[in-house]
């Protein structure tokens, strides 16, 4: 089995994969404090709550941008598997033609996005990952990674409102009953929610017009499901696109 561990700076998704079915997966707070010896605490919990044990895993790849948690997670592999974990870095080939200035800066995860998105949904394409930030990736008819856009993320906008305007509090992301708000908290939702929407239905529309006109839309990421049912040009939202692609890398490059 294969267990497939995507890092990102707010959250880490955890797949378990039987061959290429994925028989439990979890999605918890990243915390780059934590010792190696800690997550195994942690994983051990969650893996027993589908009947697996360590023992179960003959392979462990991780995708991280958060450089202590990698550290950490390669001990918790080597000290609990008893083998290397494969770490996805700029010297790992994931099987995509990579068209942009500098690939070293094309984060894994972005990476690992594109092959999923590419082999399910075909291409021309676009992955829309809410996560810390916003990113939108463009893939090539030909299955090629032509670079992308990088935006704030919803936490992340919001937190910065909250914290410079003093009489705003924090609200629940959720969709409010229309745009126009009737309350203070009713208005931030409304400005959140649907202004993030119409983010991303502009930007998609001017990738769209560069990549000919017609592709397809994935969404993906954990803050996804606030607004993704309000963004128009979105077609298939799939909020483990990441832990498929890094099923797919792993397969190559265990060949």
């Amino acid at each position: 089995m294969l267990l497939a561990i995507d890092v990102g700076n707010t959250q880490t998704v955890i797949g378990a994969y039987r061959g290429e079915e994925l028989v439990g997966n979890w999605r918890i707070s990243t915390d780059a404090n934590k010792t190696g010896d800690e997550l195994a605490l942690y994983y051990q919990g969650f893996l027993g709550l589908k009947g697996l044990t360590f023992a179960s895993f003959d392979a462990v790849i991780i995708s991280s941008v958060v450089p202590a948690a990698t550290t950490a997670l390669e001990h918790m592999t080597k000290e609990y598997w008893e083998f290397d974990p494969f770490i996805l870095g700029h010297n790992v080939d994931v099987g995509i033609e990579v068209l942009v200035e500098n690939p070293r800066e094309v984060g894994p995860d972005r990476l690992v996005n594109a092959v999923a998105a590419y082999r399910r949904y075909g291409g021309p394409s676009i992955v829309v990952d809410f996560g810390t930030a916003t990113t939108f990736d463009a893939i090539s008819a030909k299955g090629q990674y032509l670079g992308g856009a990088i935006a704030p993320g919803i936490e992340i906008s919001s937190k910065a409102l909250f914290s410079a305007a003093a009489r705003l509090t924090k609200v629940e992301l959720q969709r409010p009953a229309s745009v126009i708000g009737k309350n203070t908290s009713w208005s931030i939702q409304s400005g959140i929610v649907f202004g993030f929407a119409g983010q991303v239905d502009r930007i998609v529309e001017m990738m769209r017009e560069e990549l000919g006109g017609t592709s397809k839309v994935i969404a993906t990421g954990g803050l996804a499901e606030v607004v993704v049912s309000e963004c128009r040009s979105v077609q298939h939202h799939d909020p483990l696109l990441t832990l498929y692609g890094l099923l797919l890398v792993y397969q190559q490059i265990s060949q």
